[in-house]
């Protein structure tokens, strides 16, 4: 038998309140509490391999919609202004095909909803991801190493030493941090299941079709865009979250992240990814990002803080240490303003 609460929440899943002043804090009430449930469930299991299998995963549906919609709307005979307005159309076609399905799943209650929203999170999955960097290195030589970092980062291994294999997944954590846990967090909060859809789709897109290649100037323009512009607050507020962690993490230096933050964080080529990357740098006393080999194509980018560009094993744990408690306090503070709103 359900309890007074999960009614409530319920019903404001299924927008009878939508209109009172009572029901919009009971709408942000459910959208933290939605967003917690999901954090928790996501960090506790993931996304099983075994629903993989059967239902792949949403990004996968996402990525079958951008690939049709990219080979159907992107002509090579079009100009460039009517490929941009092409991707444009495409863009908003996917996040309204998402926002359609993810409200059609917030109406089948509070439950349906945080589990669907955890699979749109990955804290779980990028602390695996990095963590298996650190034990390929460990197991598999610079081979082993080269080959894990792979799996996250677009650069060319084969340029990689241990030190920027090492960096290199560093870097990776800091960001996907943004990406992945703090930004879809966030839009769940602000938009519940259709704003951590939203997000996601856009998300995606920039990662397929985004990039300044000949076929995608024009046609991921929008992509590329929006994505900066959903993700410009997450990753201040993933930067802030790695300063508050530093804080309390023994050997690591939240002022130094902090005069990082502010000092390089404007000067990466990325609007966003230079503030989660400095902070990290600033907190681990490394110096990451810099000039970096994408394919066969030098990327001069600026360094994000001042301290030895050389990082060791040591200093992957420490940065998995770190965003492990990012995500504690981005828990703890998602619980608070569930309490605070309570009543």
């Amino acid at each position: 038998m359900r309890v007074r609460h999960s009614e409530r929440a319920d019903s404001f899943l299924n927008s009878s309140h939508k209109h009172s002043g009572g029901g919009n804090s009971l709408m942000l009430r459910t959208q933290l509490a939605v967003t917690l449930a999901a954090l928790l469930i996501e960090a506790a299991v993931g996304y099983p391999p075994g629903l993989f299998r059967v239902l792949r995963h949403p990004v996968v549906w996402i990525g079958r919609l951008i690939t049709a919609l990219d080979r159907r709307l992107n002509r090579d005979r079009w100009s460039a202004g009517g490929r941009r307005v092409a991707g444009s159309a495409a863009v908003l076609l996917l996040v309204a095909v998402s926002v359609a399905g993810a409200l059609a799943l917030q109406a089948g209650g509070f439950l349906v909803a945080a589990l669907a929203a955890s699979t749109l999170l990955a804290q779980r999955s990028l602390h695996q991801h990095v963590r298996a960097v650190g034990e390929g290195l460990a197991t598999g030589g610079l081979a082993g190493g080269r080959a894990a970092v792979s799996q996250i980062v677009g650069r060319n291994p084969a340029t990689l030493d241990e030190a920027a294999v090492l960096r290199a997944a560093i870097e990776s954590l800091a960001e996907n941090f943004s990406d992945g846990v703090v930004a879809p967090a966030l839009w769940c909060v602000l938009l519940g299941l259709p704003g951590i859809a939203a997000y996601k789709a856009v998300n995606t897109a920039d990662s397929m079709i985004g990039h300044r290649t000949p076929r995608h100037a024009a046609f991921g323009w929008a992509a590329a865009r929006l994505d900066d512009a959903v993700n410009l607050p997450a990753a201040r507020l993933a930067a802030l979250w790695l300063v508050l962690a530093a804080a309390l993490t023994r050997g690591a230096d939240a002022g130094g992240a902090l005069r990082a933050m502010r000092r390089d964080a404007p000067r990466h080529r990325s609007p966003n990814a230079g503030w989660p990357e400095a902070a990290m740098a600033g907190a681990l006393g490394l110096r990451l990002a810099g000039p970096r080999v994408y394919g066969d194509t030098l990327i001069d980018d600026a360094w994000m803080g001042d301290g030895r560009p050389a990082a060791a094993a040591a200093d992957l744990d420490r940065a998995l240490l770190l965003y492990r408690r990012a995500c504690v306090l981005q828990v703890a503070a998602l619980a608070l303003g569930v309490l605070m709103l309570r009543g």
